[in-house]
């Protein structure tokens, strides 16, 4: 993992990056959800536990740490990372814990399923942040990809006052609207400055040094919001809410273990895909496993499923459609230009013409 990873190696990792953002992109929503639903009330505490997993990093990290010992000797270093991508990862850590404060703050007010088709505008921030910061280039198809997840979020907006939760008022239900909203165009922001990063780091970008950023993001983003807690008193308050959920004291802790673990697993698999792939792409698979959120909403929450969010899913999945045939097409395209590129390239060996000599 300290090296430069080959072809089939990197697809391995994508594979798992994509896999591992599934879990985290599904189940996130869903136990933050959880968490409120049955009793929890700290909103400060639902943003710390976004980021706070980080930990697990370290076994994969002193993992690479003692193969590149081996590999390279006694002088390799345990930490790769220089002091301007530790400064950069940092930065984006902290806006990564605002981030997490707004998605906490609208998800104590939003049914799961408003909640994750909001989100999907947040491929069209990704999409808007790479072309300008890591030059991505569009297709007619990606873009009316984009057009068509925009409007299918901002369907939702119809009616919205119809799908707001028992006892929650309308002030606070549009609210949550606009942080979610917020929350996502942050989203599509992060990531493509993140590609950014990864392509300006002054050093061998490897999967390590990828882990080591996430670790530094995390960090930053859980110590935003220690603050907060310290500032709103939840540390006193946390063992008043275990013992007053509705699943139980042992249950409490069980959800906010598995919030930690899943999200963590989530920012892990979105920066791997990043870096095996693209910011833009990342977008993408967030916004294609929204219907698996969906659906997953409406069966253990019981979230109402409205025409409006109806009319989303489907613009929704034809975006998701039109993307990929887009993306088909201008791979099929590229290999064509290979094959041609290949055989210009390739001399012509005309026969050798032996003269006998008389």
């Amino acid at each position: 993992m300290g090296a430069p990873l080959g072809k089939a190696t990197k697809r391995i990792l994508l594979l798992l990056s994509i896999i591992m953002l599934t879990i985290g992109n599904t189940g996130g929503a869903l136990v933050v959800r959880l968490y409120f639903v049955k009793g929890g009330m700290r909103v400060w505490f639902a943003c710390l536990l976004q980021s706070c997993g980080f930990p697990i990093l370290f076994i994969p990290l002193l993992a690479s740490y003692f193969y590149r010992r081996k590999t390279d000797g006694s002088n390799t270093k345990l930490i790769y990372m220089k002091i301007p991508t530790f400064m950069a990862a940092a930065t984006i850590g902290t806006f990564l814990g605002v981030m997490n404060y707004m998605f906490s703050f609208a998800s104590a007010r939003l049914p799961v399923s408003t909640s994750t088709l909001i989100t999907s505008t947040s491929l069209a921030f990704t999409a808007i942040s790479a072309f300008f910061l890591v030059k991505q280039r569009f297709t007619s198809y990606s873009v009316n990809a984009i057009v068509l997840l925009t409007v299918g979020a901002a369907a939702l907006a119809l009616h919205a006052n119809s799908d707001r939760p028992e006892g929650e008022s309308k002030r606070q239900y549009i609210l949550g609207f606009i942080l979610m909203f917020a929350a996502s165009a942050v989203s599509g922001l992060l990531f493509p400055v993140l590609e950014l990063i990864y392509m300006n780091a002054k050093q061998g970008l490897t999967y390590s040094l990828v882990m080591e950023i996430q670790a530094v993001m995390s960090f930053a983003s859980t110590t935003f919001a220690l603050i907060g807690m310290i500032a709103n008193n939840d540390f006193k308050a946390i063992p008043r809410e275990a013992k007053a959920f509705e699943l139980g004291e042992v249950k409490y802790y069980l959800v906010v273990v598995s919030n930690a673990i899943i999200w963590q697993l989530y920012t892990w698999g979105s920066l791997g895909v990043v870096f095996c792939s693209s910011a833009l792409f990342n977008g993408v698979l967030i916004t294609v496993l929204l219907p698996v959120s969906q659906v997953l909403a409406v069966i253990f929450f019981h979230d109402k499923f409205t025409p409006e969010k109806g009319i989303s899913l489907a613009l929704c999945f034809w975006g998701f459609v039109s993307y990929f045939y887009g993306e088909y097409k201008q791979s099929k395209k590229q290999h064509q230009i290979q094959i041609q590129e290949s055989a210009t390239n390739t001399p012509n060996i005309a026969p050798s013409t032996l003269e006998m000599e008389p």
